[in-house]
């Protein structure tokens, strides 16, 4: 199933903030932890790229998240040029005061009342930048929501004296690649439902929880994964759950919204679904192999 989601407001969305970009200092990229390349809008690298401007990559929700895989995507995003990568909680105000402090190095000629540091607050939708805003100003003036697209435009506030915030909409692109990559945003709540079949998406989490984290899997739900594939687990939650339809059927649907939900809520332990070398191997295999001349010689 390849997953696209769009809507119609993302399009002036992108429009202004290519316009801000030229008038910051500092992009702030919100990233989830679990999904971080899948969720890095190449539209959002474009844009910083065109104008030069260093990224402070956060990768949030990091307490959701395996720390062993999040440190193997910390030393592959710090080895990018002109980036800064971070793993915290955009929901642990000790975590998010750490912000402003990583952004100032990355604009060392800012920071000052005369030059005030300006920062762009980035990402995909549902990934925390709305909850990010909120904890750096200590106010509520960004809505927070649990469905993505919550913030449709753009705010601009006051840090300090020496620093100031421009909140964005959450900014998909107009054609996810790798249909893999709809998936793991899919699973991970970045896109809305209307675009997607929950059940292929649960099962898709399934396969990848199988292979990684198996175990985890029998602890929550209480039964033995051997030779299992993601339907099964499906059809286990169901059983396991007591999940049924009226006519007697399981009730696939909601064993893999339930799925879902868990691995969301971080109630599955810390996974994530892509990891560094997941990541090559996947772009690896979706790349056509060179095609070999005929060196063939007619006498």
């Amino acid at each position: 199933m390849a997953i696209q989601w769009f809507p119609g407001h993302m399009t002036s969305a992108r429009k202004k903030a290519a316009e801000t970009m030229e008038r910051i200092d500092v992009v702030i990229e919100v990233l989830d932890a679990r999904v971080p390349e899948a969720g890095s809008n190449p539209m959002i690298r474009e844009l910083r790229l065109h104008r030069q401007r260093p990224c402070l990559k956060i990768l949030n929700k990091a307490d959701l998240a395996d720390p062993i895989v999040t440190k193997a995507w910390l030393d592959y995003f710090n080895a990018q040029p002109g980036v800064k990568a971070v793993a915290l909680s955009c929901k642990k105000p000790g975590d998010v005061a750490k912000v402003p402090g990583l952004c100032l190095p990355l604009a060392p000629h800012r920071g000052t009342p005369l030059k005030p540091l300006r920062m762009m607050i980035m990402g995909i939708p549902n990934v925390g930048k709305s909850t990010l805003m909120n904890a750096l100003l200590k106010r509520r003036v960004a809505n927070v929501g649990d469905e993505p697209a919550v913030t449709k435009s753009q705010q601009s506030f006051d840090l300090n004296e020496r620093m100031t915030l421009i909140d964005t909409p959450g900014l998909m692109w107009p054609k996810i690649e790798h249909p893999s990559d709809g998936l793991m945003l899919a699973a991970s709540h970045a896109i809305g439902r209307n675009a997607v079949i929950d059940e292929e998406v649960a099962t898709f989490l399934a396969d990848i929880l199988l292979a990684r984290y198996s175990a985890l899997l029998s602890q929550r739900y209480k039964f033995s994964v051997d030779g299992m594939d993601g339907v099964s687990v499906i059809e286990a939650v169901a059983q396991r759950r007591g999940y049924r339809l009226k006519g007697g059927d399981a009730d696939l649907e909601k064993a893999a919204l339930t799925l879902l939900q868990d691995y969301r809520d971080g109630a599955l332990g810390r996974i994530s679904l892509e990891t560094p070398d997941s990541r090559q191997h996947m772009l690896q295999a979706a790349t056509p192999a060179p095609q070999q001349t005929d060196t063939t010689t007619v006498d």
